[in-house]
């Protein structure tokens, strides 16, 4: 790294400057992360072709700002941006569970719409089923949660694989073709996580013969498609973000280079 590298790396504007759109860039990550995990399948929409869990808008986010720390700040600070990002996983499947495990409050002291009168049974993902007077809470928890811990599963295989994605391929393109970068990483990377997501969610359903191996397809297919519109129409956001942010951060060429090793 040559003097001018070295000596903007000391400015403590600069390096302050770079921290906060770090923070920045993570924040929306974690953010879009964390949604993810508390919306995840609690209702589905219709997008044209596609039927998605709500939680899923907000994830290609994810994405888009790993690949712009992989390029801005390099490969460590990705990995460790999404390490972060297991751990608040870990942190969110934990306090849902303590809150279930939790003994509820005497009926008299809650608010009537903490408690629904089913009057038919309501199907599980793992195959069970839930009827009559049943917590608000008690529901959620029972519909989510394998849904989270799917979404955790799909999301430390997705993202570590994204970053390395990534790197590999501006290794073997030396730098060169951008789009190449972000686009060949997220597909693939999005490819893995769809995958994961529903076999895991549904594959109790789908053994206990609740779910039929179709549906399971068109909801892999949905979410492929989606975060696959959503992928390719980030390239010329990446692009911009990209070429400003290594203005506005002052980055030189040697930094550049060394983000990517």
């Amino acid at each position: 790294m040559n003097t001018k590298a070295s000596s903007t790396i000391l400015d403590p504007q600069l390096t302050e400057k770079r921290e906060r759109v770090f923070l920045i860039l993570a924040g929306l990550f974690l953010c879009a992360m964390t949604m993810l995990n508390i919306i995840g399948i609690t209702r589905f929409v219709q997008l044209g072709p596609m039927a998605l869990a709500v939680g899923v808008l907000p994830y290609p986010l994810t994405f888009l700002c790993t690949d712009l720390i992989s390029e801005l700040y390099g490969r460590r600070r990705a990995n460790f941006m999404v390490t972060v990002g297991l751990i608040l996983n870990c942190f969110i499947i934990a306090t849902i569970w303590l809150a279930q495990q939790l003994p509820s409050s005497p009926s008299d002291a809650q608010p009537p719409w903490q408690s629904l009168n089913l009057a038919s049974p309501v199907a599980l993902p793992d195959g069970s089923s839930l009827d009559g007077q049943v917590e608000l809470f008690s529901l959620i928890y029972a519909t989510t949660s394998g849904a989270v811990v799917a979404s955790m599963m799909a999301y430390i295989a997705a993202q570590y694989c994204d970053v390395y994605m990534f790197h590999f391929w501006k290794s073997l393109t030396k730098g060169k073709h951008l789009w190449l970068r972000n686009n060949g990483s997220t597909i693939v990377s999005q490819g893995v996580d769809s995958f994961m997501v529903i076999t895991v969610t549904f594959g109790a359903q789908f053994f206990a013969g609740a779910i039929s191996a179709g549906s399971m397809l068109a909801l892999m297919g949905s979410n492929y498609l989606f975060k696959l519109c959503v992928a390719l129409a980030d390239t010329l956001p990446f692009y911009f973000f990209v070429n400003y942010l290594t203005k506005y951060l002052e980055l030189t060429e040697e930094e550049l280079k060394a983000n990517g090793s």
